[in-house]
C-alpha cells in the first residue's frame, strides 16, 4: 500500500488535501486552496460538527462561501480522489475487487433541506441513500479509495403506479448497482477487477448487466432462484438454495465473521462446494433484462459445529469465475469476506466523520460537504487498516503519519520521545488517548474510541505548535 497521506502538519510531501483536492476544477485556484486547507483542517479534527472540526469561525465562514459557489458540486469535489483511486488501480499487484454497497444518510432534522428523498421504512425520515463503490486490494484487504459515490433521493411512489411504469424509471433504486458499475468505470487494461456485493445485488437484471458488460463479480445470492443443473440423468430444474445445499462437500475452510450490535466476532469453520447452474429469467419482467438464462457458478459455505444459541454462518454465492478445485472456490470465498471493509467506511463515515451532523440550508451547499467528508473517511480507515495490517509490527509510524505526532505521543505515553515506534505501537498509544485500555485480552480499538483519541492528540498537537511559536516570538 502507498503511504497513508498526511495531515498537512510536518510530513514531505503533498498533505491530504492537497493529495485528494489539489487540482480540482472550480473556476478559481482560490477556491481550491481554501478546499485544500479545509480538507487538511477536517483532518486533524474529523469529529463533530462543522465547528467542532473547524474550530476558528474563519476556516468556518470560509467553507461556508465556498460551497455557496455554483462550481462547487458533490461531482467536482471528489474528481480528483476518483483519480487518484484510478491510478491507484492501476499500479496495484494483484486483484482488486470493488465493493458496491449503500447506506441511508439521515437529514431529517434539517427543515431547510426540502428536496431530500425518502429513508428508513416509512415517509417521516428523510435523506439520501448514499451508494458506494469502494475499491480494495483483494490480498491485502488495502483501501485503494472511492471509486464511485451516488446520493440518490428515494421519490415517493406515485399512486396508480403500475410495475411496467416502475421498470422502465431511469432513476429506479434497484439500477443504482450498476449505475455504480458505470461510474466506477471499466477496469484497467490488463487488471482482474471484480465487484462484491451482499444480497441486495441480487437482482436478475444486474446480474445480466454484469454478463452484457463482460464483467466478473461475486453477489451473495437472496433470492432462490430456478435453476437448470446438469445431473447424471441429464438437466432438471429446481431451488437453487436447496440444490446448492446439497452439493458434495469440496473440502473445509475458516472464515472471519464480523461482530454485530456490539457482539464480538468470532472464526468459522465451513464447508466448501461448488457447482455451474443456469439461473432461469422470472416470469414477470423485473427491470430491463434479456429472456436467457444466465450461467453462473454457485459457491455454498456453510458453518460446520457453530457454538451453541448462534446462527449458523451461510452464504450462496453467484460468479462467473470458473472454478476448478477447492483453492479456487477458497479464492472466491476470500473476495466476499473483504465485503465488510465497506461497513466499515460506513462507520467512519457516520462515527469518524459525523457526516449527518452538518447543518446547511441548501442540498446544492451539503452535497460537495458530504463528498469531502467522504473522502476523510476514507483516510481514516486507511490509517485504521495501516494499524491492524500485517507489517503494523515493523513498519515505523513516522512513514504514515507526522513525525510530530509520533514525538508527542510517544513522550506522553513513556515521558521520553521514541522516534522508533511501529505504527502498532502509535495507534495503540491513540486507543489509549481515547480510553482503551491496551490490555491482551481487549478487543482490538473501534471507531469511538480511536477517534476520541485522535481528538485528543490533535489538541496536544497544537498546544506544542503553539508553545513553539510563543518560544521563538521570545528570542
Amino acid at each position: 500500500m502507498d503511504a497513508v497521506s498526511g495531515t498537512g502538519v510536518g510530513n514531505r510531501g503533498p498533505s491530504f488535501g492537497e493529495l485528494n483536492f489539489g487540482g480540482v476544477k472550480l473556476g478559481d485556484v482560490r477556491r481550491v486552496k481554501r478546499l485544500v486547507r479545509t480538507a487538511d483542517r477536517i483532518m486533524q479534527r474529523p469529529g463533530g460538527t462543522l465547528p467542532d472540526k473547524l474550530n476558528d469561525p474563519a476556516a468556518l465562514k470560509g467553507l461556508y462561501r465556498l460551497v455557496q459557489n455554483e462550481q462547487v458540486t458533490h461531482a467536482a469535489v471528489l474528481s480528483q480522489h476518483q483519480a487518484l483511486v484510478r491510478q491507484r488501480m492501476e499500479v496495484a499487484v494483484g486483484d482488486v475487487l470493488l465493493i458496491h454497497d449503500s447506506t441511508e444518510l439521515d437529514y431529517t432534522g434539517k427543515t431547510t433541506l426540502t428536496d431530500l428523498g425518502y429513508i428508513g421504512t416509512g415517509h417521516r425520515q428523510r435523506g439520501y441513500i448514499s451508494h458506494h463503490s469502494l475499491a480494495v486490494l483483494a490480498g491485502t484487504g488495502d483501501v485503494l479509495g472511492l471509486a464511485s459515490q451516488i446520493l440518490h433521493r428515494r421519490p415517493a411512489v406515485p399512486e396508480g403506479e403500475t410495475r411496467r411504469q416502475r421498470r422502465e424509471k431511469p432513476d429506479r433504486e434497484s439500477r443504482l448497482w450498476q449505475h455504480g458499475c458505470a461510474a466506477a468505470g471499466p477496469a484497467p487494461a490488463e487488471k482482474r477487477v471484480i465487484d462484491i456485493a451482499d444480497r441486495g445485488a441480487d437482482l436478475f437484471e444486474f446480474l445480466d448487466y454484469e454478463r452484457q458488460q463482460g464483467r466478473r463479480y461475486v453477489v451473495r445470492s437472496r433470492h432462490d432462484r430456478t435453476c437448470a443443473m446438469e445431473t447424471s440423468r441429464g438437466t432438471r430444474h429446481g431451488s437453487l438454495h436447496t440444490y446448492a445445499r446439497g452439493l458434495a462437500g469440496w473440502g473445509q475452510d475458516r472464515v472471519d465473521v464480523q461482530g454485530r450490535d456490539g457482539k464480538a466476532g468470532r472464526t468459522a469453520t465451513v464447508r466448501i462446494a461448488a457447482a455451474e447452474v443456469r439461473i432461469l429469467p422470472p416470469k414477470l419482467p423485473r427491470g430491463q433484462h434479456g429472456q436467457e438464462p444466465l450461467p453462473v457458478w454457485g459457491v455454498y459455505v456453510g458453518e460446520m459445529d457453530p457454538p451453541p444459541h448462534v446462527e449458523p454462518l451461510e452464504w450462496i454465492l453467484l460468479t462467473k469465475e470458473p472454478m476448478q478445485d477447492l483453492t479456487t472456490a477458497r479464492e472466491r470465498v476470500s473476495w466476499y469476506t473483504r465485503r465488510w471493509i465497506v461497513e466499515e467506511f460506513h462507520k467512519a463515515q457516520k462515527t469518524g466523520c459525523g457526516i449527518e451532523l452538518p447543518q446547511l440550508t441548501s442540498t446544492d451547499r451539503l452535497e460537495p460537504v458530504i463528498a469531502l467528508l467522504s473522502v476523510v473517511a476514507v483516510e481514516l480507515l486507511r490509517l485504521r487498516n495501516a494499524s491492524r495490517a500485517a507489517d503494523a509490527d515493523t513498519r515505523l509510524a513516522a512513514e504514515i503519519v507526522p513525525a510530530l505526532y509520533v514525538e508527542i505521543l510517544s513522550a506522553w505515553r513513556h515521558g521520553v520521545v521514541r522516534m522508533g515506534w511501529t505504527v502498532r505501537e502509535f495507534f495503540l498509544a491513540v486507543a489509549r488517548l481515547g480510553g482503551h485500555q491496551n490490555r491482551k485480552s481487549d478487543h482490538p480499538p473501534g471507531w469511538l474510541v480511536l477517534w476520541r483519541g485522535w481528538r485528543e492528540l490533535q489538541s496536544m498537537v497544537h498546544g506544542a505548535i503553539a508553545l513553539q511559536r510563543g518560544r521563538c516570538g521570545q528570542t
